[in-house]
């Protein structure tokens, strides 16, 4: 239930009907935008145009009641309706009558991002979200309906949970690699192709640094997100640990667990070892590489700033040396 004549009404019950809701709007002196809206809802909803003011009988049997009103008088008898009815209720832009709040949102339906400041800055929220619309392509809709069309597909391959795992992470890359190319069925058979039987095991070796998770670098959550095994030091923090996916099996090691970690990945896990401190790599390494293993080291951003520090002051003395020889030759 949507109540009000104003943009803002408008714009809520253009909203739930996006979300596939049957939205009754009611409105004593509707606009044509109103009007407009009612005769052509978003798809996957629908738009009852009542042209009279609400009455609290309206709440009854309501998901949700919402509206735009015109005083906290006005807002303080729609919420006690509603609330009288059971049912939750948000008067738009007037915090202290609401039960919920909603969220700025970046559409790319069925890829929604909602934005919340729980009422409390709703134009901060709004200044965030035009950010992020900047930041997440148009095409991402496509992809994410391809997403809901090939799931029943995927699920219906019986793949072990790995497989089905690595599926959707080479469905993220493609998507995020080129998002506005639209998504094939060619897309579909070559990201099924490469089955989890092709998939052998490796070893990333993480240094954590001073414990700092602000430190880590994407490379560094991207393998804690992806690892199936994460071997980690007593003097890793959790809060490094919680970047790593629920799935994935956490053992604490000492501070040498070569073995294990070349077995884990002679076995076809994805494995991360998470060493405290800057940790020393020599003997994972050269384990994994006599055993045949793929090994990577990523190291925390403190390991990588003395060298970014080097180039750019090498590149700040070679500016200085052609701006001396400009000015000379000037």
């Amino acid at each position: 239930m949507v109540a009000g004549n104003g943009i803002a009404a408008a714009w809520k019950a253009e909203l739930l009907a996006a979300a596939g809701a049957h939205v009754d709007l009611f409105a004593p002196a509707p606009t044509e935008n109103l009007r407009a809206l009612a005769a052509a809802p978003p798809r996957g909803g629908a738009i009852a145009l009542h042209e009279r003011a609400w009455q609290p009988a309206d709440c009854a049997g309501a998901a949700m009641a919402v509206a735009e009103c015109a005083d906290d008088n006005e807002a303080a008898c729609f919420a006690a309706a509603a609330r009288a009815a059971g049912v939750p209720v948000n008067v738009i832009d007037r915090p202290a009558f609401c039960d919920f709040a909603f969220g700025a949102i970046v559409n790319r339906s069925p890829l929604v991002i909602g934005i919340s400041t729980d009422g409390a800055a709703p134009v901060f929220a709004q200044a965030i979200r035009a950010r992020v619309e900047t930041l997440v392509p148009r095409g991402f809709a496509r992809w994410a309906e391809a997403a809901r069309n090939w799931r029943p597909r995927v699920h219906a391959c019986a793949l072990s949970f790995r497989g089905r795992r690595g599926f959707w992470e080479r469905f993220a890359d493609r998507a995020i690699a080129a998002p506005d190319a639209p998504p094939e069925e060619t897309d579909f058979a070559a990201l099924l192709t490469q089955d989890e039987t092709a998939q052998a095991g490796s070893v990333v070796l993480i240094s954590a640094g001073p414990g700092d998770p602000e430190l880590l670098t994407l490379r560094a959550v991207r393998a804690l997100q992806s690892a199936d095994v994460i071997l980690f030091d007593d003097k890793v923090p959790p809060a490094i640990l919680a970047f790593a996916r629920r799935e994935a099996k956490k053992i604490l090691v000492g501070k040498t667990e070569t073995a294990m970690t070349v077995a884990l990945a002679k076995a076809g896990c994805r494995v991360v070892r998470l060493k405290a401190g800057a940790g020393q790599a020599g003997e994972e390494i050269a384990a994994c590489r006599a055993a045949g293993i793929a090994v990577e080291v990523v190291p925390d951003v403190t390991a990588v700033r003395p060298a970014l520090t080097k180039h750019a002051d090498a590149a700040f003395d070679t500016l200085t040396i052609a701006n001396r020889q400009t000015a000379q030759h000037c």
